[in-house]
Order: structure tokens, then sequence, then C-alpha cells
């Protein structure tokens, strides 16, 4: 039998200099600017630069028709949303996750702002929470430039309801961007919550799950040590609290800058029994939190299974 390479099951390999050549191109959508490309479409999205020293950009969406009350326009919640790709690989542009977000858009409905943020292990963790928070303070920076703002984020947008959504290492990404909130002047936005989505968080400890889903078919083992060692500063392991959020127990008002936590999650998930132990953990912080787990699934299945995605589009506009 043939050792296991987790570099053969991500289609990468490590070069010399400690960049990744990324083997797998997958379909790309253009967004589709101030106007429908066709009848059906149901969401409007336009590409925005959001530093063009680091190489970040933003995807943002609304729908294609905003709702209204009594003639008056209808404000939509802000949703920043941080994609799947194990820290590596992966990019807003593809046709997966942006037809994702068009649908997130228009069923919720809300102001979507998708982030290009940077990748591991060309650019190690803190970059992509820094990109993160690149992403909340351009929105907040819309205000103060008044009629010079995106037009979608000033004629459209509920400045008071923003919440960071996640999916996977996207996830970690929303838990780390909310905690450091406190650190910035957010008026006029107001994050009133965070959406987790399959949460990647490790340690080097085991837990039963993992052990027993250690070669599972999507994400075994030793793709995930793999990926912590890609993307954690040098020198660290899978401890280090951008990996272990338990080391946040007993701050309680580091992690009230969460708000209102959405917590999703899958039986066949190899870190479902982290996310379960993850939310008792926010429960006893005494941050609000609501819990939804499946006994069937496994880690990234909504973007394959669209009645998934749809389920947990419908969580989120539930949620929000």
């Amino acid at each position: 039998m043939s050792k296991f390479d987790p570099y053969e099951h991500l289609n990468v390999s490590l070069n010399s200099d400690g960049s990744l050549t990324r083997y797998v191109k997958l379909p790309t959508s253009a967004a589709t600017g101030e106007a429908p490309r066709n009848p059906s479409e149901s969401a409007l999205s336009h590409d925005v630069t959001l530093n063009s020293d680091k190489n970040t950009w933003m995807r943002i969406y609304r729908p294609a028709r905003i709702p209204s009350n009594d003639n008056a326009v209808v404000r939509l919640p802000i949703i920043f949303y941080f994609r799947p790709g194990g820290w590596i690989q992966r990019s807003i542009a593809e046709t997966i996750i942006h037809g994702g977000n068009e649908r997130l858009a228009a069923e919720v409905p809300a102001i979507v702002v998708a982030v290009e943020y940077r990748l591991a292990p060309e650019s190690r963790l803190p970059a992509q929470y820094d990109d993160a928070i690149d992403a909340v303070v351009w929105v907040r920076n819309q205000a103060a430039i008044g009629n010079d703002g995106f037009p979608w984020i000033r004629d459209f947008a509920d400045r008071t309801r923003c919440y960071l959504y996640g999916a996977s290492c996207g996830a970690n990404i929303a838990f780390q961007a909310a905690l450091r909130l406190p650190e910035i002047d957010l008026k006029p936005l107001v994050v009133a919550g965070t959406i987790l989505n399959q949460p990647f968080f490790g340690s080097m400890k085991r837990t039963k799950s993992e052990l027993k889903l250690a070669t599972d078919q999507f994400f075994p083992l030793p793709v995930q040590d793999l990926l912590w060692e890609l993307a954690l500063p040098p020198g660290t392991n899978r401890d280090h609290h951008y990996s272990n959020p338990f080391t946040y127990r007993g701050m309680q008002e580091k992690l009230k800058s969460l708000g209102r936590c959405l917590i999703i999650g899958f039986a066949g998930d190899p870190l479902v029994d982290r996310q379960q132990d993850f939310v008792r953990m926010l429960v006893e912080e005494g941050i609000m939190v609501e819990a939804r787990f499946d006994d069937a699934g496994f880690h990234g299945i909504d973007l394959i299974d669209s009645r998934r995605a749809s389920a947990i589009h419908s969580f989120i506009k539930d949620f929000v």
C-alpha cells in the first residue's frame, strides 16, 4: 500500500522557496456589473480593490430587485463572507462560490461583501485576519466618503446590521476578525453577529471524531495537519490561539465582540466534536449561540449539495 500524501490529495506541491504550485484551476465567473446579464439574474455583483499592495479585493453583491416597503427602499443587512479553501487555495471568483453568494444575497436578502484574502503559505496567519479587518474598515469608510461612497453600501445597506460569515477556514477568519473588532472604531457600523459554518479549528490533542474519521475521504487528518503547518506562523503548532479557540476561555469581554453566534456543523465532519465543544465553551462564557448540527453530511457538503446550501441560507436568513 502506498503512503498517503496530503500534498497529492490537495493537488499542490511545495516549492523550494516555500510557495505552492496549485495544479487545479476551477471555472470562474465574472461579476455582473451594474445591470443584470439576463432577466433571470437574482443578484448583481461588482468587484472592488481592497488593497492593491496586498493584491486583495472584494466582490460585492446585492439582490437584482431591492425590496421596498411603502415605496421606500428597505435597508439590507451587510454580510461579510470569507470563503473556504484550507487557507491555501480557492477564490471568490470560482463559479461555485460566486453562485452561492448570488443566492445568499438574493435569498436573505442582503448586501454580501465577499473578501478575496491572501493565501498561505505565501502569506501566513495573521495576514488573512488583517485582510478581513481591512474589508470591515473599507465598508465603514464608505459612510465617511458620503456621496462618493460605494453606491450599493450608501443606498441599500443597513450599517447597524453587519454580520461576519465564514465557512471552514473562512469561519476561523470570521471568528478571529470578530475578536479584533474592539481594537478599531467601527462607527457607524455595528457588527450584530457572527456566523460560523463548519469552523476549522485544531489543537495538538485529537478529538474522538477526528480519530474516528482520520481517513475521511474529503478531510483526512493528515490533510488538516498539513494545512495548519502551511498556515500557522513558523515555529508554532496547532495549540497556537489562531488554531485553538479554547485559549480564549475565561475571556468573556473579548468573546462578547462576537455578538450573537450561529454555528453550523455536520456529524460526518471530523471537526464536529471540536465544533460542539466550541459551542459549549461560548455558552459557558455567556455568549448567545444558535447551533445547527445535522446528523448527516461532511465537511464542505454545501459546496456540492445545493439542498444543504439552501438550508444553510435559510438558517442565515432566520438568524439575521
